[in-house]
C-alpha cells in the first residue's frame, strides 16, 4: 500500500524546513524507526525516521529544497490496511537532533568544553594528488551550503575529512582543504628549520677575524590572495537557524516596545560564596561557575514580579502570566545563537541548575537539543561572559516580555565608606516590554535580583 510522510511541525511556529540529506535512495527498504532525511528547522537540524517499515519509492524533494509543513517528503510501500497518508508523527517521535552548519563562535559565560575525547588528527593530503576517500558506501554528512562552497573551490567534498558531530564535513573543513589540503583539525604543525651546517673557518690571515655563522634564510611571508575580479562580494542565503534568528530577532524588535534598565553589582560576597561551594560541587562532578548563582537569584525575583516571568499574546490582547518557570539560557553554538530551555528551573537546587546548564550548553553546542529542550522558555538569561563589555541592550525573546543580559565580572575602583577599594563588579542589562512591565517596575526587579547576588545567603531563606 502506498504511504505518504508529510513533513510535521517539529518546532514551536514551525512553517517550513530546509531538506540537508537524505539518508535512504527510492528503491531502498526502510525498517521502522530508521533514519530517513535530515531536515533544518528553526531551532537544529532533526533527524527524522521512518514511523513504518516498506520501500522507499519516491522522494518529493531534493537536498537544498524548502519544504513547508504537512506536505509529503516521502512515499513508502508497505503492507498495511488502506491508509494512503499518514498524520505528522508527534514531536517526541524526533529520534535525534544534530549540529547545523557553523556560522559565528561567541562562547557563553564559563561554559565548559564538550565532553567527548577529540579525535586524533588525520595525516594531511596534498590537494594535487589527493582522490576521493570512500565513505564506506554511505552519503557524505554536509549542508547544501558547505556542498556549494565545495564546487566553487573545486574541491571534491568526499575528499574532506569532516570534524563536525557525527564526521560533519563544515565551511571551515572545506576552506582548510582547500589551504593546505588538510581539514581544520588536521594542519600540521610546522617544523622548526634545522640548524645551519658548521662553517669552515678561513685561511688565517695577518689579522684573525671571527668567524660568523651565516644568517638562516627567512622565507618571504606568504602573502594573502585576492579575489579575482568582479569575485569581491559573496552573497550568503539566509537559512536554517541563521533565518530563525533573523525572524525572531526583527519580530521582537517590531512588536515590543523595548527599554533596557542597567545595574552593577558588588560581587564580592558572591566570589567568596563561591569558592566555598566549589570543592563541594567539584565532588560531585559539576563545574560550579557563577551562572548558576544568577539564574537562582533570577529565579527567586521572578516569584516576586509575576509579570516578568509572562508572554504577550497580541492578537487576543492579553498578557499570559505564567505559574511555571521554564528558564532560556543563551548559548552561542557553530550555527548561531540558540535558547535552551531548562524546565521547572525553580523546583531545582543550585546544583542542579549547574549540572542542568552545563548540559544544556553541550546539547546547545553538539546540536543534542531535543525540541522540547530548545522552546517554551519564560523568562530568559544571556551571557555574554568574557567578552560581556559594560553593557548592551539585549533584544527580547519573543513572545516574552523581559530578558536579562550578564556582562563580565572584573575588578573596579569603587567607593564604599568614603573610601575607595577594589571590588569585583559585574552588570546587568535588562531589556523588557514596556507595553507591559512599567518603569519602576522593571528597576524594582533588577533590584531585587541584586539584592540576592549581594549577599548570596539570603538566597537560603527561599530555596524551598
Amino acid at each position: 500500500m502506498r504511504y505518504e510522510f508529510k513533513l510535521p511541525d517539529l518546532a514551536e511556529g514551525m512553517v517550513e524546513g530546509e531538506i540537508v540529506n537524505w539518508l535512504v535512495s527510492p528503491g531502498d527498504a526502510v525498517a521502522e524507526e530508521q533514519p530517513v532525511v535530515e531536515v533544518m528547522t528553526d531551532k537544529a537540524t532533526v533527524v527524522i525516521p521512518s514511523p513504518k517499515q516498506g520501500n522507499l519509492i519516491e522522494v518529493l524533494y531534493e537536498a537544498g529544497d524548502i519544504a513547508e509543513v504537512g506536505t509529503t517528503l516521502f512515499v513508502l510501500d508497505i503492507a498495511g490496511d488502506g491508509t494512503e497518508s499518514a498524520a505528522p508523527p508527534a514531536k517526541e517521535e524526533v529520534a535525534e537532533v544534530v549540529a547545523a552548519e557553523p556560522e559565528e563562535v561567541p562562547m557563553p559565560l564559563e561554559v565548559p568544553e564538550p565532553r567527548s575525547p577529540t579525535k586524533p588528527a588525520a595525516a594531511p593530503v596534498p590537494v594535487s594528488t589527493v582522490e576521493r576517500v570512500p565513505r564506506g558506501g554511505g552519503k557524505v554528512l554536509a549542508t547544501p551550503a558547505t556542498r556549494k562552497l565545495a564546487r566553487e573551490l573545486g574541491i571534491v567534498i568526499g575528499n574532506v575529512h569532516g570534524t563536525g558531530p557525527g564526521g560533519r564535513v563544515t565551511k571551515a573543513d572545506v576552506r582548510a582543504f582547500a589551504t593546505s589540503g588538510t581539514t581544520a583539525a588536521q594542519v600540521p604543525v610546522p617544523v622548526e628549520a634545522a640548524a645551519p651546517a658548521s662553517v669552515q673557518p678561513a685561511a688565517p690571515a695577518a689579522k684573525t677575524e671571527p668567524v660568523r655563522a651565516p644568517k638562516a634564510a627567512v622565507p618571504p611571508a606568504a602573502r594573502p590572495s585576492r579575489p579575482a575580479s568582479g569575485e569581491s562580494e559573496e552573497r550568503i542565503r539566509v537559512r536554517g537557524l541563521r533565518r530563525a534568528i533573523h525572524d525572531a530577532m526583527a519580530r521582537s524588535i517590531s512588536t515590543a516596545a523595548h527599554f533596557t534598565y542597567v545595574e552593577e553589582i558588588d560581587c564580592t560576597q558572591l566570589v567568596e560564596a563561591r569558592n566555598r561551594l566549589k570543592p563541594v560541587a567539584s565532588a560531585q562532578g559539576i563545574k560550579l561557575n557563577y551562572l548558576p548563582f544568577i539564574a537562582k537569584a533570577t529565579l527567586l525575583a521572578l516569584r516576586h514580579f509575576p509579570k516578568m516571568n509572562a508572554s504577550m499574546d497580541d492578537e487576543a490582547g492579553e498578557i499570559v502570566l505564567k505559574r511555571y518557570y521554564h528558564l532560556g539560557i543563551a548559548a552561542a553554538t557553530d550555527a548561531g545563537l540558540t535558547v535552551p530551555v531548562l524546565r521547572d528551573a525553580d523546583q531545582t537546587t543550585l546544583l542542579e541548575l549547574a549540572d542542568g546548564i552545563s548540559e544544556l550548553a553541550i546539547k546547545a553546542r553538539e546540536g543534542r537539543l531535543s525540541p522540547t529542550e530548545a522552546k517554551g522558555s519564560t523568562f530568559t538569561i544571556t551571557s555574554l561572559g568574557k567578552l560581556g563589555g559594560v553593557l548592551a541592550t539585549p533584544i527580547i525573546n519573543h513572545p516574552e516580555v523581559a530578558i536579562m543580559g550578564v556582562h563580565k565580572m572584573e575588578d573596579r575602583a569603587v567607593v564604599r565608606d568614603g573610601q575607595i577599594v577594589i571590588r569585583p563588579m559585574l552588570n546587568l542589562s535588562l531589556s523588557f516590554d514596556h507595553r507591559v512591565i512599567d518603569g519602576h517596575e522593571g528597576a524594582e526587579f533588577a533590584q531585587k535580583v541584586k539584592y540576592y547576588l549581594e549577599d548570596p545567603q539570603l538566597m537560603l531563606l527561599e530555596m524551598i
